[in-house]
């Protein structure tokens, strides 16, 4: 199952503000990259051409978004389960900065409830993974804990056998 082509343009000076992506702009949060799911579509910070390395962990990130849009429910629901023990077993850190931060704003109820901000977290680790299971080299975002790394490489791993992956 794939869509059609994904559009990818690069922008200069990436930020968010209110939920909009800015371009050029003084305010808000400084960002790498931002997906359009609805409209296919990847706006890239034009500094990331400058590092191919970082250009290509970030677009990885931003590609499975559109993976975990279109990956089924019950693959979301098994990377819940896997993210829900790391929980409960007091995970530290992750995979990338967009993972990380929201996994430091989780509440105990995030997780019974899987709240809004839980299935953020959710996607955001599935993104951050994808970038850390294909990239080639280490990356000072990479502060999961090393027992928490290996079932989601495992995990990866199956996922990958879905070849081609939909986009």
């Amino acid at each position: 199952m794939s869509g059609a082509a994904i559009r990818v343009a690069f922008q200069d000076h990436l930020s968010i503000s209110g939920r909009k992506l800015l371009s050029r702009g003084r305010k808000g949060t400084a960002v790498s990259a931002a997906s359009f799911l609805l409209d296919r579509k990847i706006i890239l910070d034009r500094e990331l051409l400058r590092d191919a390395s970082e250009l290509r962990r970030i677009l990885i990130h931003e590609l499975f978004h559109f993976v975990w849009r279109r990956i089924g429910n019950n693959r979301r629901a098994e990377w819940d389960h896997l993210l829900s023990e790391e929980q409960i077993a007091g995970a530290k850190g992750d995979l990338g900065w967009s993972a990380e931060w929201r996994r430091n704003e989780l509440r105990a109820a995030d997780l019974e409830t899987k709240s809004v901000r839980w299935r953020e977290f959710a996607c955001e680790t599935f993104c951050d993974t994808a970038a850390w299971f294909y990239s080639t080299r280490p990356h000072p975002e990479h502060t999961l804990q090393l027992r928490f790394r290996k079932p989601r490489r495992q995990w990866f791993r199956r996922l990958q056998g879905l070849a081609p992956l939909p986009l």
